[in-house]
């Protein structure tokens, strides 16, 4: 690759792109709503939000020393994260605690690069992320689902224009901001139902002795904040 190659793809990964007029901004936040609201849609597309939440798990367990033995997604918009380490302490807590933040925090930084004007790199970012998920899949479902996830992100990072790339990165960030605050809800209504009884909220109150409705409002906290802090941000308020 001559100088000349390396600079374009430089600029155009790292540089900044215009803003999108307001009305695609307002039209992707509507048809994120859409995907995450209708309890029809949302068992399809929760899915996406399944892919972030043990995401999360698994680069917190990384970050804080642990050894992540894989990931498996389910069908059933269910998933799991195995890591070996210490049992308890800061670590234990940590990955414990990412999962319901991952998607609204991701969201919130996904808004900060798009307020930059940092669309292409969140694109790249987020393909990123998910190739290195993908080596830590261990079963056959969850690897087709990253690697759908990943390829829409290559193709429209690659194969599409500037309007095209901002309306699919707006969408994507609105979607994990908004699907990051029904889960924690589904959780909370489970849990009073008597379900969920190891539930992340529950392995945490086991290793902090808090209760587990602490947690739960830590997570509502994490991911109301977000969307109104990464909405913010979207909509230049």
């Amino acid at each position: 690759m001559d100088t000349a190659s390396f600079t374009e793809i430089w600029d155009r990964v790292f540089g900044s792109q215009p803003d999108p007029d307001q009305w695609l901004v307002i039209v992707t936040g509507l048809v994120a709503l859409a995907a995450v609201t209708p309890h029809n849609v949302w068992r399809i597309s929760r899915n996406a939000v399944t892919i972030a939440h043990e995401g999360g798990h698994g680069l917190v367990a990384l970050l804080s020393g642990r050894r992540l033995d894989g990931i498996r997604l389910h069908s059933d918009t269910s998933g799991l994260t195995v890591s070996r380490g210490k049992p308890t302490g800061i670590g234990m807590v940590l990955t414990a605690a990412s999962g319901y933040t991952a998607p609204p925090l991701l969201g919130l930084g996904g808004a900060w690069l798009l307020a930059a004007n940092h669309i292409t790199l969140l694109l790249w970012l987020a393909t990123a992320l998910l190739l290195a998920m993908l080596v830590m899949i261990r079963n056959a479902y969850g690897v087709l689902t990253v690697f759908l996830s990943g390829g829409a992100f290559v193709l429209v990072s690659w194969l599409t224009g500037p309007h095209v790339q901002a309306a699919f990165a707006y969408g994507v960030v609105w979607f994990l901001l908004l699907g990051g605050v029904r889960p924690v809800f589904e959780l909370q209504g489970k849990r009073r139902r008597g379900g969920a009884p190891d539930s992340d909220a529950d392995q945490l109150a086991r290793l902090t002795h808090l209760p587990a409705a602490v947690w739960l409002v830590l997570f509502h906290a994490v991911s109301l904040c977000a969307l109104i802090g990464g909405g913010r941000w979207l909509l230049r308020l």
